[in-house]
C-alpha cells in the first residue's frame, strides 16, 4: 500500500497532464468553448427557473439565488460521476504500453471537475450580486465545503471508474442515477416542502448535507452543519484508501479486463 502511494507521487505530473488535457477537450471542437462553463449552468437555471417559477407558480422569497446554487453544484456532482465511468477505459492505450498507478485517472477526473465548478462559482457570485445576497463570515467554510464534496465525489470516481473496467453497462446507467438524485435532493425544490413521511431522502443524504452547507453560508448566514459534512469527509477519505488498497490489489486484473 505504501509503494502505491508512492507510485501515485511519483506520477503527479501525469496528474497534471490528465487535468489540463481533461480541461482542453471538454470543448475542443465548439465555437463558443471554456464560455461554455459559464454558459451552461446559467442556461440550466433560466430553463428550470421558467418551469418551476413562472410556469408552476412556485419557488418562494430568492428562489433565483437557491436555484443557482442548488443547479452549479449539482452539476459538479454529476459530471464528475459522468466522466469518471470513461476515466480508465478511455486511456486504455496508455495503460497497455506502460504502468500506471490506475487510481490516478479517478483522481483526475474529479480534481478537472473541481477546476470547471470554480467557474460555477462565478455564475453564483453574480447571482448573489444581482438578487443582493451578501454572505457573511460563514463565507469563511466555503473551502471546507468545498472539501469534503471533492473527497466524496473522489470516492465514488474511484468505485465508478473501477467497476467500468468490468461491467460497461454501468456507464449507461449513471445518467439515470444522476438523474434520480436531481430529484432526491432538493436541488430544485426546496427541502422543508417535503411531507414528513419522506424526510429520509434529506436526511440521509451525504450530497444534500453538502448542497445544504453551500446554502447556509452563502444563502442564510448560517454555519454549515460541521459534523455532517466532517461525518461525509472522514466517510470518504477511509473509503478512498480502501478503494486504494483494492486498486493495489487488482492492478492485473485491469489491464487483463482492457
Amino acid at each position: 500500500m505504501i509503494k502505491y502511494l508512492k507510485d501515485l507521487w511519483k506520477r503527479k505530473d501525469l496528474l497534471l497532464y490528465l487535468v489540463t488535457s481533461g480541461l482542453k477537450a471538454q470543448h475542443r471542437n465548439s465555437f463558443l468553448g471554456y464560455f461554455w462553463w459559464l454558459l451552461d449552468p446559467l442556461l440550466n437555471v433560466v430553463v428550470y427557473y421558467f418551469m418551476v417559477s413562472v410556469v408552476l407558480g412556485r419557488g418562494g422569497e430568492n428562489y433565483p439565488v437557491f436555484l443557482v446554487i442548488g443547479l452549479v453544484v449539482f452539476r459538479f456532482f454529476s459530471t464528475t460521476l459522468a466522466s469518471s465511468a470513461k476515466a480508465i477505459t478511455k486511456n486504455a492505450g496508455i495503460i497497455s504500453q506502460i504502468y500506471l498507478p490506475k487510481a490516478i485517472f479517478g483522481f483526475g477526473t474529479t480534481l478537472t471537475q473541481s477546476i470547471n465548478f470554480l467557474f460555477g462559482l462565478v455564475v453564483i457570485a453574480i447571482f448573489l450580486v444581482i438578487f443582493q445576497t451578501i454572505p457573511g463570515w460563514e463565507v469563511l467554510w466555503l473551502p471546507y465545503v468545498l472539501l469534503m464534496q471533492v473527497l466524496f465525489q473522489a470516492a465514488l470516481a474511484l468505485l465508478i471508474s473501477y467497476l467500468c473496467v468490468f461491467i460497461r453497462d454501468i456507464e449507461n446507467l449513471i445518467s439515470h442515477i444522476t438523474r434520480i438524485m436531481r430529484y432526491a435532493a432538493p436541488v430544485i425544490w426546496e427541502a422543508d416542502r417535503l411531507p414528513a413521511k419522506y424526510s429520509w431522502v434529506v436526511e440521509y443524504n451525504p450530497f444534500a448535507w453538502i448542497l445544504d452547507g453551500y446554502r447556509s453560508i452563502l444563502m442564510y448566514n448560517r454555519l454549515p452543519n460541521l459534523m455532517a459534512l466532517a461525518y461525509v469527509g472522514v466517510s470518504s477519505l477511509l473509503f478512498i484508501f480502501l478503494m486504494l488498497f483494492f486498486y493495489q490489489r487488482n492492478e492485473h486484473r485491469i489491464i487483463k479486463a482492457l
